[in-house]
């Protein structure tokens, strides 16, 4: 089979299964470590008998509900090239969002070269530690997770992309309530979604994408109300905090950051698609 025939097998068995007809594209990418360009410059080749079962059991592997990302085993996030498997949620774009809206918001609030801590807190990945780190050198980075096996994936990252960035298994806030340590940054991307919405997601994240990065009870709000009696323990001032919310959480969270520090400017930016995704309170 040719690779053109290929493609179009699957662009149409992935149809038929209510998926991204051009996920095909992606996945026969991966399997002949090709680029798009050069994929699309040899769509005359023949594909190997062993090549072409592999490309089949990924293609069905997808429509089953897996995601492309956890078959290849990576996602692209802010220029950069991020491990992944089902141990962590899959980076978003959106959470690309809250590093470009920290990196913007720390020179009004910290003088330069000043020697800052920031804190991740729920990072699985580590994308959003990793990132910030290589992104702002100067950060003393330390990132949380309560999942041992979300911190092995973080690790691996951060050994792979060359940052600087320290693992701490804990839940929420308490290593560093636990060592009386202070931070000038935290930011968390946390489980936000209500637990009746899965009823009416995608497999591709219900049924592969770890719950425990995904829930957070009746109104998805729970993380939020658990940051709020532990941020008053570490937050340094001045300080910045910074939460990825989801679509329609914005006021709430506003409201919660407004009440446990009176003083603080609190304010709700909204993601490229005008939806409010990002709460920051900035201390002073």
């Amino acid at each position: 089979m040719k690779v053109f025939e290929a493609l179009k097998w699957a662009s149409s068995f992935l149809k038929d299964n209510d998926r991204d007809a051009n996920a095909g594209e992606i996945l026969l990418q991966h399997l002949l470590k090709q680029t798009r360009s050069m994929l699309l410059a040899n769509l005359h080749d023949e594909l190997s008998e062993a090549d072409l079962g592999r490309f089949r059991a990924a293609v069905e592997l997808h429509a089953e509900g897996t995601p492309i990302q956890y078959i290849i085993g990576s996602e692209e996030f802010y220029g950069r090239t991020f491990f992944v498997n089902e141990e962590v949620l899959i980076p978003r774009p959106e959470t690309e969002e809250l590093i470009y809206y920290t990196l913007r918001k720390m020179p009004a609030l910290f003088n330069k070269g000043q020697k800052l801590h920031l804190a991740d807190i729920g990072t699985g990945s580590g994308a959003i530690a990793i990132t910030m780190k290589l992104e702002e050198t100067s950060l003393s980075v330390s990132a949380t997770d309560i999942a041992a096996p979300s911190l092995e994936v973080a690790k691996g990252n951060a050994s792979a992309l060359g940052a600087e960035v320290q693992f701490i298994q804990g839940d929420l806030l308490l290593p560093f309530i636990e060592l009386n340590e202070k931070v000038d940054i935290l930011l968390s991307n946390p489980p936000y979604i209500p637990i009746d919405d899965q009823k009416s997601m995608s497999v591709v994240v219900t049924g592969h994408e770890p719950h425990r990065a995904l829930f957070a009870g009746s109104d998805g709000l729970d993380f939020y109300r658990r940051f709020m009696e532990q941020l008053p323990l570490i937050m340094n001032v001045p300080g910045l905090i910074g939460f990825e919310v989801g679509a329609g959480q914005g006021q709430a969270v506003a409201d919660m950051l407004l009440r446990t520090f009176p003083a603080a400017r609190v304010s709700v930016e909204n993601d490229i698609n005008e939806k409010d995704r990002m709460v920051f309170a900035a201390l002073t």
